[in-house]
């Protein structure tokens, strides 16, 4: 008899246990905060871009030199990057530095040579730096170990492959795998993420006001390098436009969609009889940040390598997503070389 009362106390205590445990939980699961999907104040974000996610955001930048030459578009992999800088090498061509962190598209080019300013840039993010060629000032700075890096000129053939529909110098690519197997090749540590940058709510982004900013053009003295963005009210995006053409990927056709652009205005120099240039990114100066179809004036800083917009002194925040920097000569200046339509 009391071996049968000892079995039915077992059993009593189990399933008050449980039931407490179970009402334990779901307590537990009340005051859980749901993770919304584009929350920049979630750790599990993409530093570059605020995009929430469940994969692992602890990998290194990338920052791959392309070419802007009209032979060298469309272009392969510029959709897929975080951050674009848009800026002058020689006279009135422009080139772009393209950084790689929370997409890693499987071809990347056509990858062009190096110039001082951008292997800055690239600083900037602690970014790997990837490029084929090089300016004097640009090679200096590479061969000191001031960027880990890697260059076509020592890994073509290999590592760069040289596209047989185009002509050199518009025809070398690189893959995203071969960046990681040239880093560990030179021993780069590839796992450590950025400093995150700032990004506005979505209550914040629903507050975005401004002028309108419908069509922008950023004119670099010529139609075959000045851009056009166009504002897509369905997508809430911005589309680029060079020389009339739309700004697309080589591989897969898909546009480059961008949720902010910052022009910036900046002292340039002319510093040898090749057009090469100097270009002062530590001053500060005028800009326009341009998001959700608005545009306001802003100021810009370096901050520890990375230009950021500021708004009465205080940084300003991005819209979640793709960010595209155009830098333009400041001897003209904001008011005559961008104009909205």
């Amino acid at each position: 008899m009391i071996k049968k009362w000892f079995v039915i106390g077992i059993a009593i205590f189990m399933i008050v246990s449980g039931c407490s445990k179970s009402q334990q939980e779901t307590d537990q699961n009340k005051n859980e905060t749901p993770v919304k999907e584009n929350d920049p104040t979630n750790s599990s974000s993409y530093p570059l871009t605020g995009i929430s996610t469940k994969d692992d955001t602890n990998n290194r930048a990338v920052a791959v030199m392309i070419n802007n030459h009209p032979e060298a578009r469309p272009q392969s992999g510029l959709h897929e990057a975080d951050i674009v800088y848009e800026v002058l090498a020689e006279g009135k061509v422009t080139r772009f530095l393209a950084i790689f962190q929370s997409e890693q598209p499987s071809q990347i080019g056509p990858v062009r040579s190096a110039r001082d300013y951008y292997i800055d840039l690239a600083k900037g993010y602690d970014s790997l730096f990837v490029s084929h060629g090089y300016s004097p000032d640009a090679k200096k700075m590479l061969d000191s170990g001031y960027v880990d890096h890697i260059d076509g000129m020592v890994y073509d053939g290999t590592l760069f492959k040289r596209a047989d529909f185009r002509q050199s110098p518009h025809n070398s690519y690189i893959t995203y795998k071969n960046i990681v197997k040239g880093a560990k090749e030179n021993k780069y540590k590839m796992d450590q993420a950025p400093e995150k940058l700032s990004f506005l709510t979505e209550d914040e982004v629903d507050a975005i006001s401004g002028e309108d900013a419908v069509s922008v053009t950023v004119n670099y003295f010529s139609d075959l390098f000045s851009a056009r963005y166009e504002y897509d009210e369905d997508l809430g995006k911005f589309t680029r436009f060079s020389n009339g053409e739309q700004t697309i990927d080589l591989d897969s056709e898909e546009p480059i969609l961008l949720d902010n652009i910052f022009i910036i205005e900046a002292e340039h120099k002319v510093i040898d009889d090749a057009g090469r240039r100097a270009i002062n990114f530590k001053s500060g100066g005028k800009g326009y940040l341009l998001q959700k179809g608005k545009w306001n004036e802003v100021e810009w800083k370096n901050i520890d390598g990375k230009i950021l917009p500021f708004t009465n002194g205080k940084e300003a925040a991005l819209v979640p997503g793709k960010t595209w920097i155009n830098v333009i000569p400041d001897d003209q200046g904001l008011e005559q070389l961008v104009s909205f339509d």
